[in-house]
């Protein structure tokens, strides 16, 4: 599983990692994490703003701050 934190590096962006690892961490799954901070790669994605979360190239959320429990679903649905 390849999951991508799409941001410049904002506080918001950190903190989507950061709550995202956690909840691999907590489920025990293999996953890789790609923090994508330059601009013309983040616009190569259909968001309009970040931070968003992408999970084997599929846009989950972007422009909000999920929940654990959103981001537990879509990792296991993954």
């Amino acid at each position: 599983m390849l999951i991508k934190i799409l941001g410049t590096g904002c506080a918001k962006c950190q903190r989507l990692e950061q709550l995202t690892r956690e909840v691999v961490a907590e489920l025990g799954i293999d996953a890789q994490f790609d923090h994508v901070r330059d601009m013309p790669a983040i616009m190569a994605y259909p968001v309009m703003s970040t931070p968003a979360l992408v999970i084997d190239e599929e846009v989950m959320v972007f422009g909000r701050m999920p929940s654990k429990q959103e981001i537990a679903g879509w990792v296991k649905a993954a």
